[in-house]
């Protein structure tokens, strides 16, 4: 059952060319992890509300940043010892660098995926 790792970056706004610089540097790292399924890395540009979603409309685009921008690093492991290798290469290599653009430390979400 593949394991999976949803990473929340909260990222100051000063520090967002140095934090995509940074994932950009990293993507190749992180491909080389043993029992890799998938990766990916997103940033929030957009919002929805209820009545949006009842009328099928578009998302908004954001157009300010009031605190920080947020990412999403979405990857999957063929199994949770290989999840784990690869978290403790991350935290040997990149770790500090990646903590040093944020307001906050990350939020992780784990499980295993169910489909």
């Amino acid at each position: 059952m593949p394991f999976t790792e949803l990473c929340i970056y909260q990222v100051k706004p000063q520090k967002i060319e140095e934090f995509e610089t940074l994932m950009f540097e990293i993507k190749s790292f992180l491909e080389k992890q043993e029992g890799l399924l998938f990766l990916r890395l997103m940033k929030r540009g957009y919002r929805i509300d209820m009545e949006q979603i009842k009328e099928g409309l578009l998302p908004l685009k954001i157009s300010r940043i009031v605190k920080s921008v947020k990412y999403v690093l979405y990857w999957e492991f063929d199994t949770k010892e290989n999840y784990a290798g690869a978290q403790k290469n991350l935290y040997n290599s990149y770790w500090k660098s990646i903590e040093k653009c944020l307001i906050v430390p990350h939020d992780k979400y784990l499980g295993e995926s169910l489909f």
